[in-house]
């Protein structure tokens, strides 16, 4: 009797527990838990960049899948250019850019850059000369991208020998010969440097970090400031030579025109893919200048990558920062566009250094200095250059000429 009232009794305890279970509703989860964050990141790059870039955003996207719901908007932006855009409208600009080194220092002084959170991690990762450039004051403002952002020659081995290609005269008549063209960006001040980089007439940034000392119009020492333009009369007077921009450089290797030229890592794949076992890469050539041979000088430099300190989702750009210049993507960077990497551990690999490119890069490095000139210098002697390579039609005196390019790169 007493076994049946305590049966009954655990059954009406498990009823009433089972109703109280049947009428609640499960309580809802957290927004939070169910509504993923958007994250919208603009991102600034070359124009050549544009595919390797997006299959660099869709790794990114898988790895961090989990945890955001990401919408990248690509938009071509020239490095050489990009502080200028930028500072333009920072509140607008970009989350995440690549630029050149020399602009750091001006993009971290007008608050576009804030110091780079995790220093030591990217100290540690990438070479010292990439870091150097990516600081301002010992202080880390940007992620090294590349640590080759410097030109060299590029030549086809068919049409030239290896002694050719030790003088720019040499290669000019032997291009003449096969009614072919050797070409060179003289709309461009950075390669126009060449010229004047080893003849002991000088460019620089001055120490307020804005304005430039230049003595490019010298008329003392063992070569002055006309004996350089006159040599770049001559070179402009050569049927074989043109001045191309690095677009117009690579339309005249595919159809033939053009079998060498100046230019950067950025056009080794492209311009490999053309030659094939004719392709051939070196340092710079020398040029006769004042009766005796010049050694072509060169700048140098490094890509970075920034993060707009006004990114509206600056912990997520920082990561996509970090992923761009990741060992693994800079490898990619690599083989996609030849450009040599600013990681230590992927310079380093046997790909990299088996790069004849990047092995023209490192002959030439022996003459060129850092690119650090303030924003006056380009176009006064884009404007000096231009009116060179088209043959001086006006007849100015050189000295002139040289007298108002100076003045302009050293105006305040």
């Amino acid at each position: 009797m007493k076994k049946r009232r305590l049966l009954f009794a655990l059954s009406l305890v498990l009823l009433v527990l089972l109703s109280a279970c049947g009428g609640k509703q499960p309580a809802p989860e957290p927004e939070s838990a169910t509504k993923r964050e958007t994250v919208a990141l603009t991102v600034w790059g070359a124009e050549e960049d544009e595919a390797l870039l997006r299959e660099i955003f869709a790794s990114f996207q898988a790895r961090y899948a989990g945890e955001a719901d990401f919408q990248f908007t690509y938009k071509p932006q020239s490095e050489s250019n990009c502080k200028d855009v930028l500072l333009g409208d920072l509140e607008k600009g970009a989350d995440v850019f690549a630029f050149a080194d020399d602009q750091v220092a001006a993009l971290a002084a007008a608050g576009g850059l804030d110091p780079i959170g995790d220093p030591a991690t990217v100290r540690g990762a990438s070479l010292s000369a990439a870091v150097d450039a990516a600081s301002v004051e010992g202080t880390l403002y940007a992620y090294p991208l590349t640590a080759d952002n410097g030109y060299f020659l590029y030549y086809n081995k068919a049409y030239f020998t290896q002694e050719d290609i030790q003088s720019l005269e040499r290669m000019l008549e032997a291009a003449a010969q096969a009614e072919k063209l050797v070409a060179m960006d003289w709309s461009s001040a950075w390669y126009v440097y060449a010229f004047f980089g080893n003849t002991g007439l000088e460019v620089g940034l001055n120490p307020d970090g804005l304005t430039n000392y230049c003595t490019w119009n010298g008329t003392d020492g063992p070569i002055r400031g006309v004996d350089v333009a006159q040599s770049m009369l001559n070179i402009a007077a050569s049927p074989a030579f043109a001045s191309m921009t690095d677009t117009q450089f690579m339309d005249g290797v595919r159809d033939g025109t053009v079998v060498a030229g100046i230019s950067g890592v950025w056009n080794a794949v492209a311009v490999e893919e053309v030659w094939g076992r004719d392709y051939g890469a070196a340092k710079l050539p020398s040029y006769s200048c004042r009766g005796q041979q010049v050694q072509m000088a060169s700048f140098s430099g490094c890509k970075l990558i920034g993060v707009n300190a006004y990114s509206s989702h600056p912990e997520w750009a920082a990561r996509l920062a970090e992923w761009i210049t990741s060992e693994e993507n800079q490898r990619l960077r690599f083989q996609m566009r030849g450009q040599g990497p600013a990681n230590a551990a992927a310079a380093a690999s046997p790909e990299v250094q088996a790069s004849p490119a990047i092995a023209a890069l490192l002959a030439q490095s022996e003459f060129s200095q850092l690119q650090r000139v303030g924003g006056k210098f380009w176009d006064p002697v884009a404007a000096f250059a231009g009116n060179m390579a088209a043959g001086d039609p006006g007849g100015t005196p050189l000295q002139a000429q040289l007298d108002r390019l100076v003045e302009g790169v050293t105006a305040r």
